[in-house]
């Protein structure tokens, strides 16, 4: 009750700031851990949390960022370790302050980026949740998340175990999260799943943070938390410091509160100093929730991509071919759980246009329920176009839904066996839209007052089981006109009272309503066009129909969602009559993994060893195919990752595609009497334990023939300079992400250079920079994955030549 009424007030509230730099004052020792520390002086603790509540924070955030099983190992039970951090967090609010549960990323990637199920991270998010709440927390918190899929998790793993409020925050640079998420395409996942409070926090100062504010106004309907860095990390004296003070951080703050920002705080390097600054301003400060009046029907999301479906938005094309249905190619390979033809299918649709993919695999001796969500993961990894799961199999779509990193369209919730009941809650908990179908009983419901009666219904049932409007379309369900001759009219009355009695969008499939007729496009694109003037917001159609796209095209000129024409003229200057124009996605879909430089580039993973045997079949030379095709095509996705046309999925899949290439070839290679590369030692440095970065470079640089010993995290400068001398390394690659083990790079690099070892060293990680590199006299920094393997590849050089 307390959390509505701060929530629904008009007043600017404040989170906590920073516990690493305050705790170091309290004994945190360099390398350990918060959490270690709450083990071994909960008083520290609570002295810490203390602070903050004299400053005068509203809410207070446990000490268990780092609380999962996997950051916490095997010794320690990490439900009774967060049960304990939250009542000392409990005891020292005194009332004064409310308590909100902190759960940090696990450090794992989820499939398909990683070897993480999503069911075992809900299940790890719920050991630490349970005792948070048993602890008595009044919310729960997920901060600093990179990757939508686990701030996803820890969201359905809140509402399985409890009804407390939950906040969710993502981490960002750049304007983009790790796996390419941008804050827009975050925002509306979060609000699609009904978080309390959505935010923003770390990675940067003030400043950077309003680029991602103004991308998030148009569509904010939930609170909103900022919490940024005090500014960046600089290295004085050995030690970590953060520039910027008390003062000039509540400066920065004060523009995010006319914006629409309800809830402030600090994240590294902010001090109760800089919360009692922040409670000072908030005093004399109220905030209005920002006007959004171009708010979207439904919004569908994927990792990295959104498609709004609105009354104010250019209708979105839902492609429909993935579906057995008279695919008998399509039918075989789905029934041997082969995938190639349905990834094809997909990606021609993409290049004609489809906003979101419908993905059916109904059919004899296809077993729904583990062909689906395996077909929705592998679409998942490689394209970022939304999904629509479609299927009248609720368990097939319940594992579908555990499968999908974003908001997936279902397709759909009629009135008939209770589906309501059954798949309303779980399109619910997961944030995932769906088609309202006004289906009930066996009878068709021919007339439009049939379907609207159905719907109101259903609208009222969804109601009652709390399901919000923001993830309902309605589909308006077109019956034939050859035997119906007012059914296109009844489309068009309910496509209209849908929009004008509750607001909501419409969808449609298009070719019933031309069965039996001649010249079906002719009909489908006519009703189209009526649909579109009549408010429709999305249609299921085949994207490879020409005039279906004309009409769209010229619909968006009519209508006015298509500005000064730009978009129609840029697509159509060239079109004629007479059906010469030829689709620029025609040309784009004939070279679908053909060749061995399109299989790594598109991360076709399961095309690659036969690409290859037929090459070494023609003549070719194993390292021929290594230097002059694969390298130059990893090369070229390390190109659109530095230009952010890939991002983090992108380039694990190509890398993925290159290293089954690569396995292939070795033994081939090594007949050869070849040099297959350097050896790099690489290793989380010592108190460190976060390695998911150093991973990814571990994969490129594998992929681009280095042998690389990985050493893992949390590694000795000891233990990594005997290992370099063990395997007469020429490059010593070094990861941290904490600031307050930065300094053992340095430590590191001062015994190699004791040592006299005649290897160089690479640094990177969030937290490092070129001027620290400098600094520590690092020979490379390395910001990234593909400039990690730039940066090895000249240091290896270097080394050879010395």
């Amino acid at each position: 009750m307390i959390f509505k009424q701060l929530i629904n007030s008009n007043r600017v509230l404040v989170f906590d700031g920073g516990m690493g730099t305050l705790l170091q004052s309290k004994g945190l020792k360099p390398g350990q851990s918060p959490e270690e520390l709450g083990l071994e002086n909960p008083e520290a603790i609570r002295q810490a949390h203390e602070l903050y509540v004299r400053a005068g924070a509203d809410f207070i955030t446990t000490n268990t960022f780092g609380g999962s099983r996997f950051k916490l190992g095997s010794e320690i039970n990490p439900t009774d370790f967060n049960e304990r951090m939250a009542v000392l967090a409990r005891s020292a609010a005194h009332g004064k302050a409310l308590v909100a549960g902190s759960v940090g990323p696990t450090g794992r990637m989820l499939a398909p980026l990683g070897d993480m199920e999503f069911s075992e991270i809900v299940s790890v998010f719920r050991e630490q949740i349970t005792g948070l709440v048993r602890g008595g927390v009044d919310l729960i918190i997920g901060e600093t998340h990179f990757d939508l899929a686990e701030a996803r998790a820890v969201i359905i793993a809140t509402r399985q175990v409890c009804d407390l409020p939950v906040a969710i925050s993502m981490t960002f640079e750049q304007g983009q999260s790790l796996t390419g998420t941008s804050p827009d395409v975050y925002l509306d996942a979060a609000q699609n799943l009904g978080v309390d409070i959505v935010g923003i926090n770390c990675s940067s100062g003030p400043e950077d943070f309003i680029p991602l504010v103004e991308s998030m106004l148009d569509h904010l309907d939930t609170p909103l938390l900022v919490q940024p860095n005090a500014g960046l990390p600089v290295l004085e004296d050995g030690k970590t410091v953060f520039k910027l003070g008390p003062e000039e951080f509540v400066e920065k703050l004060v523009p995010f509160i006319s914006m629409g920002v309800k809830l402030v705080g600090g994240c590294c390097g902010t001090t109760p100093d800089h919360i009692r600054a922040l409670k000072q301003m908030a005093q004399n400060l109220s905030v209005q929730q920002p006007s959004n009046q171009n708010k979207p029907c439904i919004v569908l999301t994927s990792r990295s991509r959104k498609a709004c479906l609105g009354f104010n938005y250019k209708p979105v094309l839902v492609g429909e071919r993935i579906n057995p249905t008279g695919k008998k190619d399509l039918t075989a390979q789905l029934q041997g759980f082969e995938f190639t033809r349905a990834l094809q299918l997909a990606e021609e649709q993409i290049a004609y246009g489809a906003g979101v993919l419908d993905v059916n695999v109904g059919a004899p001796m296809v077993e729904e329920e583990k062909v689906l969500p395996s077909l929705i993961r592998e679409l998942t990894a490689r394209f970022d176009v939304p999904l629509c799961v479609d299927s009248s199999n609720p368990e097939a779509i319940k594992k579908s839904l555990f499968e999908y990193p974003g908001s997936i369209l279902v397709n759909s919730i009629s009135g008939e066996q209770d589906k309501m009941d059954v798949l309303g809650p779980l399109c619910r908990e997961f944030g995932a839209p769906f088609i309202l179908l006004p289906l009930e009983g066996s009878k068709l419901p021919a007339t439009a007052a049939q379907r609207l009666d159905i719907i109101e219904k259903l609208l009222i049932k969804a109601e009652e089981i709390n399901i919000p409007r923001r993830l309902i379309i309605v589909d308006a369900l077109a019956l034939t006109i050859s035997s119906n001759s007012s059914a296109a009219l009844d489309c068009l009355e309910v496509i209209g009272q849908c929009r004008k009695r509750w607001g909501l969008g419409t969808i449609m499939g298009l070719s019933n309503i031309s069965f039996g007729l001649p010249a079906r496009e002719l009909i489908n694109s006519t009703f189209l066009a009526m649909c579109l003037a009549a408010g429709m917001t999305s249609l299921i159609a085949n994207p490879g129909s020409a005039r279906i796209r004309e009409v769209m095209a010229a619909s968006n000129v009519v209508l006015g969602k298509d500005n000064m024409a730009e978009e129609f003229v840029s697509k159509y200057s060239g079109w004629k009559p007479s059906g010469e124009y030829i689709h620029q996605a025609a040309l784009q879909v004939e070279d679908f993994g053909s060749s061995l430089k399109e299989a790594v580039v598109k991360g076709r993973k399961e095309l690659i060893v036969d690409l290859l045997k037929e090459a070494l079949a023609n003549g070719k030379q194993p390292f021929s195919l290594v230097n002059d095709e694969m390298i130059p095509a990893i090369n070229l996705v390390g190109e659109k990752y530095e230009k952010r046309e890939y991002f983090l999925p992108q380039l694990i899949l190509s890398a993925e595609t290159m290293k089954a290439g690569f396995e292939f070839l070795r033994p081939m290679l090594k007949k050869d009497d070849q040099d297959v590369g350097s050896t790099i030692i690489m290793a989380t440095v010592e108190g460190d334990i976060h390695d998911i970065g150093k991973n990814i470079v571990c994969l490129m640089l594998r992929n681009y023939g280095f042998n690389v010993v990985d050493m893992g995290k949390d590694v000795s400068a000891s233990d990594i300079v005997d290992t370099a001398k063990a395997n007469k390394a020429s490059l010593i690659g070094l990861s941290a992400l904490m600031t307050t083990t930065m300094v053992k790079m340095e430590e590191t690099i001062k015994l190699i250079k004791e040592q006299k070892l005649k290897c160089s060293v690479m640094v990177g990680g969030a937290v490092v920079t070129q001027a620290y590199a400098d600094k520590i006299q690092a020979d490379g920094y390395a910001p990234d994955a593909v400039s990690a393997v730039k940066v090895a590849r000249q240091l290896c050089e270097s080394v050879k030549v010395v």
